[in-house]
């Protein structure tokens, strides 16, 4: 069964917090939200976890995963930016967005797009998501809390507790969050190529 965390919007429990983290290290998969709905998220070495979002969502291995990422320094260890894509994120983080740009070394070769090298990376604006990932000290690895057949994202922590209650260890709630996916932006050949357009404002790379 899951446990279920009750954590505040704004002032997030540290205790609580910790005890997420914890799950985390030990190969726990955990629902949790961010600023553009609830995510799946795991450990990035956690090969068993990996596969258990994938078969909840039923995912084939094109899928892009998202390393989610505390902010920038972290997010430049496992991806190469150029200096004028780095301008472009950087203006739009922390936000809904995610950006598709290749992997360094640092990502393992299992999580990487099977033709292109590249991986999916975020930071998201969300109160809950930032201590989290403050506490863990490396990004989550993650994927939008999307059921099968289903065109919207999963918004309520109590229904994905009674929907996924076996098949992840965690569910964190606090409130409201956002309801839309990010939008997605492929950087992979330095021009913004806007694959999913989402929570974010998609103007600036137009």
């Amino acid at each position: 069964m899951a446990r279920y965390f009750d954590v505040h919007p704004e002032n997030p429990q540290k205790r609580a917090i910790g005890q997420v983290v914890d799950l985390i290290r030990n190969d726990g998969l955990i629902a949790y939200p961010t600023d553009s709905c609830f995510a799946l998220g795991v450990q990035l070495g956690n090969k068993d976890g990996i596969d258990r979002i994938r078969t909840i969502r039923h995912l084939d291995d094109r899928h892009h995963f998202t390393l989610v990422c505390q902010d920038f320094a972290q997010l430049g260890q496992f991806v190469h930016i150029s200096n004028a894509v780095f301008r472009s994120i950087k203006a739009a983080t922390p936000g809904s967005y995610t950006f598709i740009l290749p992997a360094t070394k640092e990502v393992p070769r299992r999580l990487l797009h099977p033709k292109k090298k590249t991986v999916g990376v975020r930071i998201p604006d969300h109160v809950v998501t930032q201590a989290l990932l403050e506490e863990l000290g490396e990004p989550l690895l993650s994927s939008t809390l999307l059921m099968p057949d289903e065109e919207e994202p999963m918004t309520q922590g109590w229904e994905i507790k009674e929907l996924l209650d076996h098949q992840i260890d965690a569910v964190i709630d606090s409130g409201d969050c956002g309801t839309e996916p990010t939008t997605v932006i492929d950087f992979s050949s330095d021009v913004p190529e806007i694959v999913r357009i989402g929570a974010g404002d998609p103007k600036p790379f137009e």
